[in-house]
């Protein structure tokens, strides 16, 4: 048997100097998830192998004789996903899947595209899926969507994982042993699963679930190990850094104390960050113990700074709050990168540049920012479905996509590059090399060009979203 497993890109990879510099516009870090899978997948099927448009381009000659072809799909990534598959159906005789958090979420659609959509998780169901289709039977085990006779067959709900020690074979994933020494491409370690918040825009809750499940701390540690050496290797990187990517790290507090030892322990010098939430800041043990590991920042997803869209969004923050936290991480010797939304249904124009001040004021060394975002089966998506411009989901990337309250698409739009400008100005990257440490230089140099990039997409759609904004000035 053969199985190939795709990580369609949004904007497929291609090569170009810009791919030093300017992080996902032509180049991205493969999915931890999706390789996480292929990596269970080949203990049972010898050839397996991952691509990722996200680090190379396809080689379709290799793909097309697959028995079986795996799809993981985001919202952003979706639209090209969906044109692989279409591909795939027509020009080969594999068995065509697609998963990831938009299929989940979305498997009324994805179902239309392949043969299957494997719900969830997937680390357990993938070998079941991987066995029938060997045998040639169809999927009775729970966590399956298929179609047959025109109508939709659901196996039923099936639960999540409650162990996921496989640490992922980066070796894998097709030419990532090549592009690994690029700066922009950082490695990447997913450690637990599941946020017990409930905020209305989040999709991972909803996929992942509000139950906390972690890996062991000895997993952990293994796996930061293996990826600090295939980052290395054979390399000459400017930039020793490696995210913790959980969507809530500091979620289990004693394990999140735990892991943090074994990395302290272990005696490993690198770079790393983390991404939580205000809570940790307030938190001077782990602080301390994050210091002591090598930490250098905390990607904070502070997401609003005013408490009415804090309260919209049922988002359990405070803007004072979040103040308070920044300083005491900084306090720290800890940077602060900030994800930031714009276009809540009380954000009005001026709030790019509100979002700008406090970046500014507050000395937050990055910044993620995003137009509001409606990912198929969150709240946010069913209350405001009737406010959507479109589907196009390749669009759904940090461009404005609905028609806020209080202003129009357009200026909704102008708002986030008014904001990205202001932040990432010229004279703020001189005052980068000139005052920051050598990490930070690097950093921001790095995010000067991404954003540059980032604005030259946003400002693509403003004819478009200038004359849809004409004709919703009466909503």
């Amino acid at each position: 048997m053969k199985v190939r497993v795709i990580e369609p890109g949004n904007r497929p990879y291609k090569p170009t100097i810009l791919n030093h510099f300017v992080y996902d516009r032509y180049i991205r870090t493969p999915s931890v998830g999706l390789n996480t899978l292929a990596t269970i997948v080949k203990e049972k099927v010898k050839d397996t192998l991952m691509y990722s448009e996200s680090i190379s381009r396809l080689v379709m000659d290799d793909i097309l004789d697959a028995d079986m072809i795996v799809i993981g799909i985001f919202t952003f990534s979706a639209v090209r996903g969906y044109q692989l598959a279409r591909y795939f159906k027509k020009k080969s005789h594999a068995v065509v899947v697609m998963g990831g958090l938009h299929a989940s979420m979305h498997y009324r659609e994805a179902v239309k595209y392949c043969d299957y959509v494997l719900l969830g998780e997937g680390d357990e169901s993938i070998l079941e899926l991987v066995e029938a289709v060997k045998k040639g039977e169809t999927p009775a085990f729970p966590g399956v969507v298929y179609r047959k006779d025109g109508k939709l067959v659901h196996t039923g709900q099936r639960r999540a994982p409650e162990t996921f020690e496989t640490i992922p074979d980066k070796n894998l994933v097709y030419h990532y042993k090549k592009m690994a020494g690029y700066n922009t491409l950082w490695g990447q370690v997913h450690a637990s699963r599941g946020c017990p918040h409930n905020c209305d825009y989040c999709a991972l809750v909803r996929h992942f679930g509000r139950r906390v499940r972690t890996r062991t701390p000895d997993n952990v540690l293994e796996d930061i190990k293996r990826t600090i050496a295939f980052q290395e290797e054979g390399h000459h990187r400017l930039l020793k850094a490696l995210w913790i990517t959980d969507d809530n790290f500091f979620a289990d507090r004693e394990w999140a104390k735990a892991v943090l030892q074994k990395i302290i322990d272990s005696g490993i010098h690198y770079h790393f960050t983390v991404q939580a939430r205000w809570e940790v800041g307030m938190d001077d043990e782990m602080l301390e113990l994050l210091k002591k590991a090598g930490f250098v920042e905390i990607a904070m997803g502070i997401e609003f700074i005013d408490d009415e869209s804090f309260a919209l969004y049922h988002k359990k923050s405070s803007k004072d709050k979040i103040v308070e936290s920044i300083e005491n991480i900084q306090r720290h010797g800890l940077s602060v990168r900030g994800l930031f939304i714009l276009g809540a249904d009380n954000h009005t124009v001026g709030a790019g540049e509100k979002l700008a001040d406090f970046v500014i004021e507050h000395n937050i060394k990055g910044a993620l920012i995003q137009c509001m975002y409606f990912v198929p089966g969150t709240p946010v998506y069913e209350s405001h479905k009737d406010r959507l411009l479109h589907h196009n989901w390749s669009k759904y990337n940090g461009n404005a996509v609905h028609i806020p309250e209080k202003m129009t698409p357009y200026e909704l739009q102008m708002e986030h590059i008014k904001a990205s400008r202001k932040i990432y100005s010229v004279s703020r990257l001189i005052q980068a090399f000139l005052h920051e440490d050598n990490l930070h230089k690097l950093l921001f140099l790095g995010e000067f060009f991404w954003h540059m990039s980032i604005r030259q997409d946003l400002k693509k759609e403003l004819p478009y979203l200038k004359r849809v904004s004409s004709r919703s000035k009466g909503h």
